[in-house]
């Protein structure tokens, strides 16, 4: 570790690249995601539809929907970024209407984006724009006369055209915009349902809302997370269950490798593994399975170390392959930092009492401290291939 003969190969043919998959949501495997085009365009990313603030808020609020903003996020950074990938689509995409701005300016720029008159609209090529066009006029049709745009990603406002103009299902727009800007690899919703998380604490309360649980846009939880759950309701009370495709399963059924990435404990990383299928799929696929620990602070899970961590993941999967699903089944290897500040010699052997293999390194360098370094940590999973 690591293996040179396969990152050599996968760097000089990434289009023939390992199918590495991830369960993940929010911004964290970003970074990962970006470098790992270098190295194979057939990875795999399942992400969490549970997000509840910032923009997604308040097109969930809208349109009683799933939320995109982590699915448009990872969309982006696993783009073509040659010229091959049409980086005029990939400009509006990530652009941004102003904050501070006068309602009735930003409702003009929709106007010019939606009449294609807007130069980052003018720029595309047909039929592209005329595509991407479409599902914008649909959001403009839709929207309530008091939706706030400032602020608001327009790469979340065609997506949720698209979602709107295709009976109210994610995946083929996922698919559409992935075609329009060359995805080096799968990104879905790890369910296409219109779920919120929901969280109940050691003290016995619940929280409704995966904003009010991560402990960055509000207040940490006065309490320990005990479990987490899918809810029906963005403000009252209402478990609901989720099932996991057999599209989904499938593309567990070929990975190469599961890997649980860096990203908020329960709201972006547990949060996939709720639906009903998750956790046996992930034991009957007989490769490696990686966790990576986030480095640094992370207000939903103050509580817990490394091992704690791994246990709670462990048991996650657990309820839905069974309590008496062997450990290896679930996870092998978990990957970590030198200087975590964590005992390595304590944290190796509880590990492989079990079953468990730590894999040290040190993973953080000058430019990306005091995250992992993307092109290690994509050496590492490759090596693990």
């Amino acid at each position: 570790m690591p293996d040179q003969l396969r990152i050599e190969r996968s760097l000089s043919e990434p289009e023939l690249g390992p199918r590495l998959l991830f369960f993940s949501g929010g911004t964290a495997l970003n970074g990962i995601a970006q470098s790992l085009k270098r190295y194979t365009h057939n990875s795999v990313h399942l992400v969490t539809p549970f997000d509840s603030g910032g923009s997604s808020q308040a097109l969930r609020k809208a349109f009683d929907m799933p939320a995109i903003g982590d699915l448009r996020s990872r969309l982006m950074a696993l783009a073509d970024e040659t010229v091959l990938g049409h980086p005029d689509i990939f400009r509006l995409f990530t652009h941004r209407f102003e904050k501070g701005i006068r309602p009735d300016l930003l409702l003009s720029e929709l106007d010019g984006l939606v009449g294609g008159t807007h130069p980052l609209v003018s720029a595309i090529e047909q039929p592209m724009r005329s595509l991407i066009v479409n599902q914008l006029t649909v959001f403009r049709d839709a929207k309530p006369d008091d939706f706030d745009l400032s602020g608001a990603s327009v790469g979340n406002l065609i997506l949720a055209g698209g979602y709107l103009s295709q009976q109210h299902q994610l995946e083929p727009i996922i698919f559409l915009v992935a075609k329009l800007v060359g995805v080096r690899g799968i990104v879905r919703a790890v369910v296409d349902d219109n779920l919120h998380l929901g969280a109940e604490l050691d003290n016995g309360s619940r929280i409704i809302g995966q904003h009010l649980i991560t402990g960055k846009e509000h207040a940490p939880l006065p309490s320990p997370i005990r479990r987490i759950f899918l809810n029906g309701d963005a403000s009252r009370l209402a478990p609901a269950s989720a099932i996991f495709s057999d599209r989904n399963a499938n593309l567990v059924q070929t990975a190469d490798l599961i890997c649980f990435p860096p990203g908020s404990f329960y709201s972006s990383v547990l949060a996939n593994l709720l639906p009903a299928g998750v956790g046996s799929a992930i034991a009957g696929r007989k490769v490696p399975k990686v966790y990576i620990p986030s480095l640094g602070h992370d207000p939903e899970a103050a509580d817990l170390d490394v091992i704690g961590k791994v246990d709670k993941l462990v048991d996650a999967m657990r309820q839905d392959a069974g309590p008496k699903c062997p450990v290896p089944d679930l996870l092998n290897f978990v990957v970590l930092d030198e200087k975590t500040g964590e005992s390595n010699k304590s944290v190796s052997a509880r590990l492989l009492e079990r079953g468990i293999m730590p894999i040290w390194g040190d993973l953080v360098s000058e430019t990306s401290d005091p995250f992992y370094d993307p092109g290690q940590i994509c050496d590492v999973l490759i090596s693990l291939t």
